[in-house]
């Protein structure tokens, strides 16, 4: 990869030349600001839930984080060349007026386009919502799992997946056919997605390849809260690149995936000749505690079958 510090190309490296791709700096997933739904949940019972606006606070939220974002991509410390973004965001109204309000933090000639994506979209969980109801439903994901469990008339995190999977193949048709309008020999190019909690978190289960016990543990974003994938050394996102360990525990990372997200940063030198990329989690599989791998050995050793 080149070096960002000295010039503004960004490929991916150490793979034969026929493969090499242009690829976006950073791909940034945030949470709209607070809603009226998020204030109260009453909210949604007099309200579709796409219609629900931002509070005065998340308005707040959303200037901040523009704020902040535009400093990450404009940090001069780290890269002195030129830098453009574009947008994805939910068709809600709070992710829209997200947008817009973090929008006002960036010069017109550093946005080279926004998309709106249905894909990205929050989870249906029915039409008018009864808050007592909802709350009881809640509940009862709570014990079945939050990615399986289906609301009635509305869907379950599995289908936020298969969703967020194909918006995904989208994004890098986007970036393989060199749809945004950006020529990468002059510019970091950086993407931002403006979506929901559950979104983000299963946007990102998607893309490291996490199983659903992993996603389970995660932890969904503050409102106006994002997550930066930046690319590491060996051309592959990572949030150790722009996050801290801390960060990542914090979010609901375990050991084992922190330590991965450090080797996507560091890059393939730095990886022991163990890593195994099509099964990053292969003791998760077979191994899920020091109990039960014990009970593997001693049934294989007794020539019973499992």
């Amino acid at each position: 990869m080149a070096d960002s510090n000295n010039n503004c190309t960004t490929i991916t490296a150490d793979i034969p030349v026929e493969h090499k791709r242009w690829l976006p700096k950073r791909i940034i997933l945030i949470r709209h600001g607070e809603s009226t739904g998020n204030k109260d949940e009453n909210a949604y019972g007099n309200s579709s839930d796409h219609s629900i606006p931002l509070t005065p606070l998340g308005i707040e939220q959303a200037k901040k984080a523009g704020t902040q974002i535009m400093e990450v991509l404009d940090n001069k410390s780290s890269s002195n060349c030129d830098w453009k973004v574009y947008f994805y965001v939910s068709p809600y109204e709070r992710t829209r007026s997200t947008l817009r309000e973090m929008g006002r933090a960036f010069p017109k000639s550093k946005v080279i386009g926004v998309k709106e994506e249905c894909r990205v979209r929050e989870q249906d969980f029915g039409n008018f919502q009864d808050a007592q109801k909802m709350k009881q439903l809640k509940e009862t994901r709570n014990k079945f799992g939050r990615f399986f469990y289906r609301f009635p008339e509305g869907e379950s995190g599995a289908d936020v997946y298969d969703r967020v999977s194909n918006f995904l193949e989208s994004l890098w048709r986007d970036i393989d056919m060199k749809r945004l309008p950006n020529n990468p020999e002059d510019n970091d190019l950086n993407i931002v997605i403006v979506s929901h909690g559950l979104a983000i978190r299963i946007f990102l289960m998607r893309w490291f390849k996490w199983t659903v016990e992993q996603f389970e543990s995660l932890k969904s974003p503050k409102n106006c809260e994002f997550r930066v994938m930046q690319l590491g050394s060996s051309g592959e996102y990572s949030l150790a690149v722009h996050h801290d360990e801390e960060k990542l525990k914090a979010w609901g990372l375990s050991p084992e995936m922190i330590e991965d997200q450090k080797n996507r940063a560091l890059g393939h030198e730095m990886r022991g000749k163990e890593h195994i990329e099509e099964c990053l989690w292969f003791d998760a599989f077979f191994y899920p505690s020091e109990d039960s791998s014990e009970e593997i050995i001693s049934a294989e050793d007794e020539g019973k079958t499992m």
